[in-house]
């Protein structure tokens, strides 16, 4: 029986696997080679599309404003990385330990990440602009305010489903190990650092990847808690690229080679970063 299963699935797999291929050549690869060849063309539709060469790209990396999102995504992403990991880190390990009630903190902490970001982003200016009030200020008043604004909003976000992933990591540990380690004296800093940590570096490529990806793409909790104000420097890169693209007229190719350069630098640091990481999975 299970040899004729496994020659049916090798004769008739092509066929199974084609609607998944087509969407995924139609959904994605076709957009995307459209996008890159736009971002060469001046146009307001597809059928209107003229080349102009580079030209797009040098308006794109010319634009302060491109650039200055640039460095505030940058800046966002740093900071979310290391505080969403670390902290769900931590509360991870606390809630793989004999604690009552362990299951309903864990819920709590996940729930967060089941609402959408633009209904945390307007539930979270109410609250931020109910603290700031009481110092005469708001959150659009100052790109410091929006960025510790957004910084708050996307940890409280984000930390209880990296939670979820560090749980499972820490629960598939081997117990002979960590029991080894206590025999051979270590204490509870040295087994954190010289063996839970490195045991767990597959868990944290995973959630690095997608708190480093996840920073640089945000945009609806952008989008609603700040708007890029005040003056566009709380603007991140993909409210910058949407606002060119759909706010400045005959800027269209110019929004599309952001979105490449855009696309290029999100690609590029999370392939360096997951290199990094995974390398520490062989080390360890």
């Amino acid at each position: 029986m299970i040899a004729m299963t496994g020659k049916a699935i090798r004769k008739w797999w092509a066929l199974f696997a084609l609607p998944t291929f087509a969407a995924f050549i139609i959904g994605f690869l076709v957009p995307f080679f459209m996008g890159v060849y736009l971002s060469f063309c001046k146009f307001t539709t597809v059928t209107d599309a003229k080349f102009i060469g580079l030209k797009n790209y040098q308006r794109a990396l010319n634009d302060p404003e491109f650039l200055r999102a640039l460095g505030f995504t940058a800046a966002f992403t740093v900071v979310t990385t290391v505080v969403i990991n670390v902290v769900a880190f931590a509360i991870a390990y606390l809630l793989t330990k004999a604690i009552k009630g362990s299951t309903i903190f864990r819920s709590v902490f996940f729930m967060p990440n089941l609402i959408g970001g633009i209904i945390l982003g307007y539930i979270w200016v109410l609250l931020l602009n109910g603290v700031l009030a009481y110092f005469k200020t708001s959150i659009t008043t100052s790109p410091v305010y929006g960025f510790w604004g957004l910084v708050i909003l996307v940890c409280w976000q984000q930390i209880g489903y990296m939670m979820i992933i560090y749980i499972a990591g820490l629960q598939s540990l081997p117990g002979d190990v960590i029991e080894a380690a206590a025999v051979d004296g270590a204490n509870g800093t040295q087994t954190m650092f010289k063996v839970i940590i490195p045991l767990m570096m597959p868990s944290i490529t995973v959630c690095s990847f997608l708190t480093v990806t996840n920073g640089f793409k945000l945009f609806d909790q952008n989008l609603a808690l700040t708007n890029g104000m005040p003056s566009n420097k709380s603007e991140m890169l993909a409210l910058n690229i949407f606002r060119t693209f759909y706010g400045r007229v005959g800027y269209e190719g110019v929004g599309q080679a952001k979105a490449v350069v855009f696309f290029i630098v999100v690609a590029a640091i999370a392939l360096i970063q997951n290199r990094l990481t995974t390398s520490k999975e062989v080390a360890a």
